[in-house]
């Protein structure tokens, strides 16, 4: 049986790249993240390859952010897709009008807290309030949640204070910045392994370059789903 805590990051130029990725990957994976980079390549019909043609499971990571109208009329047209998670910025007036658009589908609205690749330096930069990036990702988290998020998108740190959160119960808890031990940070910036992220409260995990970088990607994936603490 296919583990589907693992989501495999399908970041690759292209939908033939996608698909050879995928051919190679074979029953050891069955859960995909599409993000930005694909959808110039062909990303929304990979995604509706996968779903219809190869059984998949599907995340469009799009972490979408606009007017309130916008946002809605674009959820809703994507969610035509058939996708499992779709992400959206964490702002509460974007998850609401997300919530709005994907009305009568079973697409989960996925809220990004913070990215993995940023520091309190990056917020700095950014004018971000002051203060521990911990506390700002379970403030931005439990707004999300209440405003409609089907579950947010948070570095591992932070998946053990956000799933200890009321608002938490019975909410998803996706977590990139995965590094099995021993791998490249890359350009994430808070990180743990596969293991400690599911550990501390995450449901799913995302994992890129380590896989597909890796000379067996198919040997990757199956290392670390053996990693995993045993599911409930």
């Amino acid at each position: 049986m296919t583990d589907d805590r693992l989501i495999v990051a399908l970041d690759v130029p292209n939908v033939i790249a996608g698909l050879d990725l995928v051919a190679r990957l074979g029953d050891a994976v069955g859960f995909y993240k599409i993000g930005l980079g694909m959808l110039t390549g062909g990303g929304l019909a990979l995604a509706s390859e996968l779903k219809h043609e190869h059984g998949k499971r599907v995340f469009l990571d799009m972490k979408l952010f606009d007017i309130g109208a916008t946002v809605e009329a674009g959820v809703r047209g994507l969610v035509q897709y058939d996708l499992d998670f779709l992400t959206v910025h964490g702002d509460p007036q974007v998850v609401r009008a997300a919530a709005e658009g994907r009305a009568g589908s079973g697409t989960k609205i996925l809220a990004v807290t913070i990215l993995t690749s940023l520091d309190r330096a990056d917020l700095d930069a950014n004018l971000i309030r002051a203060g521990d990036i911990a506390g700002i990702v379970v403030e931005r988290a439990a707004r999300a949640l209440a405003a409609g998020a089907d579950g947010v998108i948070a570095s591992p740190h932070e998946a053990a204070l956000i799933r200890a959160l009321p608002e938490a119960q019975r909410k998803l808890i996706v977590t990139p910045g995965v590094r099995p031990a021993g791998s490249a940070p890359g350009d994430q910036k808070r990180i743990a392994t596969p293991a400690e992220a599911l550990l501390a409260g995450a449901d799913h995990i995302v994992v890129g370059r380590p896989i597909w970088g890796d000379n067996d990607p198919r040997g990757a994936a199956l290392a670390i789903r053996k990693s995993l603490p045993p599911l409930a």
